[in-house]
């Protein structure tokens, strides 16, 4: 059965590194939604609002319907993205997983989203006083939550491997 493994954080939280790493681990499919976003602004002139997302679960769901695992790479920041890509899954006989990554230490966080340069052409960084800003919902479902504050990435891959064995192994 193929999986969705459901990605969300603020920018700057790490959530692509740890993507990207999971992605070639268990040779997925790694849709980030940066790249849909910025090729649909450019490609289109597209002021983008869902129209990234509902685009991805298309992807996700032509790859989830030939049996290969997902990584869908987003800030999926609101309940109504979270439940589209559980949706995804469910439509396509495919498990799921959500996987939420943080950084706790907020002057780390910052620095972070100061400091980053953007690896998709075109993609305008959002600032830190976008990110304190940005709309993000509390969760009500269950997740692997990995705080990578402090961490390396390798310590923090380490842990996200770790939570996602013993969500195997739980029935």
């Amino acid at each position: 059965m193929p999986k969705l493994y459901i990605f969300a954080g603020l920018p700057g939280s790490g959530k692509t590194t740890l993507a990207r790493r999971l992605a070639r681990r268990v040779n997925a499919v790694h849709l980030r939604i940066d790249t849909i976003e910025q090729a649909l602004r450019d490609l289109c002139r597209v002021q983008v609002e869902g129209e990234g997302y509902r685009l991805a679960y298309r992807i996700a769901a032509d790859n989830l319907q030939l049996d290969l695992d997902v990584v869908a790479d987003s800030c999926n920041p609101i309940e109504l993205t979270r439940r589209e890509w559980e949706d995804v899954a469910d439509a396509n006989g495919a498990e799921f997983v959500n996987i939420e990554v943080i950084c706790s230490d907020t002057d780390e966080h910052r620095g972070r989203v100061e400091s980053r340069a953007s690896d998709v052409p075109g993609l305008r960084l959002p600032t830190w006083d976008d990110v304190e800003n940005r709309e993000y919902h509390d969760w009500s479902r269950d997740r692997i939550i990995i705080d990578t504050a402090q961490r390396s990435v390798d310590a923090c891959f380490d842990s996200l491997v770790g939570e996602l064995d013993t969500a195997k192994r739980t029935p």
